[in-house]
């Protein structure tokens, strides 16, 4: 059965959607992603045996690198 997490991340470009796109895809039981530039938010579509923190840890690191704000979604 599949999940969705939504995250916030501080993306500005379509570099930004397309490096958050292809860190997510490397994950072995993410089958979709959704990145929205407008609102900054990413929303992921994964097996239950992904875990969200392994996700966001991902992103984080994504995130430092680039100088970029990265947390889970209320």
């Amino acid at each position: 059965m599949s999940e969705t997490t939504t995250f916030n991340v501080g993306m500005t470009c379509d570099g930004c959607s397309g490096a958050v796109t292809r860190i997510l895809k490397k994950m072995d039981g993410v089958t979709g992603i959704e990145c929205d530039l407008e609102t900054k938010k990413v929303k992921v579509t994964h097996a239950e045996s992904v875990s969200k923190d392994a996700m966001l840890e991902k992103l984080k690191k994504w995130g430092e690198a680039a100088g970029k704000e990265v947390s889970a979604a209320v």
